[in-house]
């Protein structure tokens, strides 16, 4: 059989729409300046799907810092790994503070997150040892998991007693085995918006031998009372093994860290396959973060502004009757109920009678008949755009209920194909 056909006769759960949704429901292009509005299909849209948090992306300090960081070192310096001639001391100068930051010993700087989230598992544990993580981990967490050619356990999402129960399991085995235990969950779990309770599985140290590594990719930068994630929001800095964080969010760049103590720092700077055999983060984007590092830990405004936006926007919308689940970070899961065919055209509505532009969750992510529009709030945004967006929300829920949006598969839209 050709190995091509199979995905041929079948696209995936998502994929069998891509004639439908390309373009516009997926791989939409925003275009324009990175702000509150940007333009979509040529009309400005209220866009609430950037991960923009503290506003850096435009930030007129941080556009200077890689203007000018791109003139003076191009896009390919340095060359090569870093283990082989992609070292500088301004990667050095930036795990330094990445660190400090966190407040652990060292730090290694990974060109992206997902695949360094990935590597980091693969390097930390061995056959022998046992991985135990939560149920709703990002996926970076899941395809890591699924690399480790060891036994795992999965826990119930935030349940401690779950917790506590895989762990029994897990020290079991381990003895058996003469192997380790690393924990693994999120600081801000980025589709629900509530925080993994590092708080309660750093007790459990208390009655269980484990390492946790903490997936802090929406919590750095927006958590904890200097923004240096939930670690420090809950008091447990200490207690986290393995602080992970990603530049891709508050930070508006591309890169990561693993923060640790330094002989495990080292240890993971010549094991982490995706660094060893993958080319050194370019000078800009290095020089771009530690400006960005640098505006998160002097502008305090920033995370204030934000925080201004996101308890007006949850305000807003908890007192307009909207399910917001369970959050309790910046990120606002809007819960509905419908199938494919009102997803699509209540977001077709949005985007183009309303001009509010936002990401949509549907089945397979989530339980049939449920949906889930997902507002980032930001620091560019402003009180009036939430008010307008909750005003654009309380229209389309009601043209939801009236089964305005259930008279046709989709919405008429010209799509790229």
């Amino acid at each position: 059989m050709d190995i091509f056909q199979k995905f041929r006769a079948n696209q995936g759960d998502i994929g069998q729409h891509m004639s439908k949704i390309h373009g516009y429901f997926a791989f939409p292009k925003l275009e324009g300046e990175i702000n509150a509005r940007m333009k979509f299909r040529g009309k400005e849209v209220l866009t609430w799907s950037l991960n923009n948090y503290l506003g850096l992306a435009n930030h007129p300090e941080v556009r200077k810092a890689d203007a000018e960081a791109a003139a003076a070192y191009g896009l390919a310096y340095p060359m090569g790994a870093r283990m082989m001639s992609g070292q500088t001391v301004k990667h050095e100068q930036l795990e330094r503070e990445l660190a400090a930051f966190v407040g652990k010993p060292d730090a290694f700087l990974l060109n992206y997150g997902y695949q360094g989230m990935v590597s980091i598992i693969d390097a930390i544990c061995g056959r022998n040892d046992v991985i135990v993580y939560d149920s709703e981990s990002h996926a970076c967490i899941l395809d890591g998991v699924r690399l480790h050619m060891g036994k795992r356990f999965v826990f119930n999402h935030n349940n401690m007693e779950s917790l506590r129960k895989q762990l029994g399991h897990a020290t079991r085995l381990a003895e058996k085995q003469k192997g380790g235990i690393l924990v693994i969950t999120e600081g801000v779990f980025g589709m629900a918006g509530d925080l993994g309770q590092l708080d309660e599985i750093v007790k459990l140290k208390d009655e269980f031998e484990f390492r946790l590594l903490v997936d802090d990719a929406h919590g750095f930068g927006t958590m904890g009372e200097n923004g240096a994630g939930v670690p420090e929001h809950f008091g447990v800095a200490d207690k986290v093994d393995l602080h992970f964080g990603t530049f891709a969010k508050s930070m508006a760049g591309i890169g990561a860290f693993i923060a640790c103590e330094t002989d495990i720092c080292y240890y993971l700077r010549y094991n982490m396959r995706s660094q060893t055999y993958a080319k050194s983060l370019p000078m800009p984007m290095v020089l771009g973060a530690l400006k960005r590092l640098d505006l998160v830990r002097t502008q305090p405004e920033l995370r204030e502004k934000l925080w201004t936006v996101v308890n007006a926007l949850q305000k807003g919308l908890k007192d307009a009757g909207f399910d917001l689940g369970r959050t309790n970070s910046p990120v606002t899961p809007v819960y509905m109920k419908g199938g494919p065919a009102e997803a699509t055209n209540m977001v077709f509505d949005l985007r183009e009678n309303y001009g509010v532009f936002c990401s949509i969750v549907v089945y397979p992510v989530i339980p049939k008949g449920e949906l889930i529009l997902r507002l980032i709030p930001t620091a560019v945004h402003t009180v009036e755009d939430v008010d307008y967006t909750v005003k654009a929300f309380k229209a389309v829920r009601k043209k939801l209920a009236d089964g305005q949006y259930s008279k046709t598969e989709f919405a008429k839209v010209d799509v790229d194909m």
